[in-house]
């Protein structure tokens, strides 16, 4: 099954890089590509990749895609950048993450017919964004850049925010063999861990007599993420916290790094995340969809999209100074991304009441938003451009 994961995504990814500068001009993405490939390569239609949600490299890959993920967002968001960007991301995290969560969990009772425990932790793992999958908004300079900010860092954050929400109300149900204070230990310990090491790395770095040389420079900033992850592996700390903090921290104490790492570092959390993708669309089967998700499954993953996040930012932004098209651009671009997929498999795996159906909305959730978002955001884009003045 390696070998041929391997070449399957050789050739998507040759793919996805020769038509890329096309696909940028059109309604295509790359993200779309490799879901696509994913479920046409997948056991459910040519059978090329035979992977099911519990074997090893679906739980491997997606964890490093997402603690890659968390830690190229750390590095977005600064504190100082956090202190400057209070008013408009303060809005969407502190108040529209938790209506978001809300309104999903509501949903997820009244329409799927979960219980209300199980409705508020499908409504924490599906509360995430990930706007990479909405790429024409976040890296076109034509975008208003209070939009493309807010979008930024608000992505850059609310995985973290969400993940202790998660692990908490995954423990209340059942789920994982560590409760309460142990819990609290391994998200603290994975707070500590993604702290300090930036900071001794980085201590020694400006060291007289030690110094990295100019080329190696985004290698130090890989080190510094390599040395968390065995940390907390090693130590059972959460290994997604502390790749938040350490992203953070690095930005906070070593700006010049983060500039270093910022190419090589995208380029690698990309191809993690496209592997990811390509796995993810060949667990989805057309059974999958179509036979193990009921009607108001469809109906409750819809209304995921359509009203939960764009009804929680609405009440967000009332008295914010954003126009009515910016609003509306924040509201719609929501994109499920790697959060939601890894925290998806952490319920599956957990093994509590209703994990399976939890796990099949969560990843048609995901699906639609995909194709929903990838599909909508260049022409957004060119609007929002036409509506600037000039």
């Amino acid at each position: 099954m390696t070998s041929a994961l391997l070449l399957s995504f050789a050739v998507v990814l040759l793919i996805g890089v020769l038509i890329s500068e096309r696909a940028s001009r059109t309604i295509l993405s790359t993200a779309v590509l490799f879901l696509v490939a994913g479920f046409v390569l997948g056991e459910g239609v040519l059978g090329v990749v035979p992977v099911a949600s519990g074997d090893a490299v679906v739980s491997t890959l997606a964890e490093l895609a997402l603690f890659s993920v968390l830690f190229t967002d750390g590095m977005r968001v600064g504190w100082q950048d956090l202190r400057q960007a209070w008013r408009l991301p303060g809005r969407a995290l502190l108040l529209g993450l938790p209506l978001t969560l809300v309104v999903t969990a509501v949903l997820a009772h009244f329409v799927a017919g979960l219980p209300w425990l199980e409705s508020f932790l499908l409504g924490a793992v599906l509360a995430p964004t990930d706007p990479v999958f909405a790429s024409a908004i976040v890296g076109r300079k034509e975008v208003p850049g209070k939009l493309r900010h807010l979008l930024n860092v608000e992505s850059g954050v609310n995985d973290g925010l969400a993940l202790p929400i998660v692990l908490v109300l995954l423990a209340v149900a059942g789920g994982t063999d560590t409760e309460g204070l142990n819990l609290g230990v391994e998200i603290l310990l994975g707070i500590v861990v993604g702290v300090v090491v930036p900071l001794v790395v980085i201590a020694l770095d400006r060291l007289p007599f030690l110094k990295a040389e100019s080329k190696l420079q985004p290698l130090l900033t890989v080190a510094i993420g390599l040395l968390v992850l065995a940390i907390c592996t090693a130590t059972h700390a959460n290994l997604f916290l502390g790749a938040f903090a350490a992203g953070i921290t690095v930005a906070t104490r070593g700006p010049e790094y983060r500039h270093e790492f910022e190419q090589f570092g995208e380029l690698v959390t990309e191809l993690l995340k496209l592997a990811a993708i390509l796995v993810f669309g060949a667990l989805i089967t057309p059974a999958f969809l179509f036979q193990e998700i009921p009607f108001l499954g469809w109906v409750f993953a819809v209304l995921a999209l359509v009203v939960a996040r764009p009804a929680a930012l609405l009440v967000s932004f009332i008295g914010a100074n954003l126009p009515r098209s910016q609003r509306a651009a924040a509201m719609w671009f929501g994109p499920k991304g790697f959060a939601s997929v890894v925290y998806g498999l952490l319920v599956l795996e957990s093994g509590i009441d209703q994990a399976d159906y939890m796990f099949h909305l969560v990843g048609l959730v995901i699906v639609l938003s995909i194709l929903a978002h990838s599909s909508t955001d260049v022409v957004i884009a060119k609007k929002l451009d036409e509506g600037m003045p000039r």
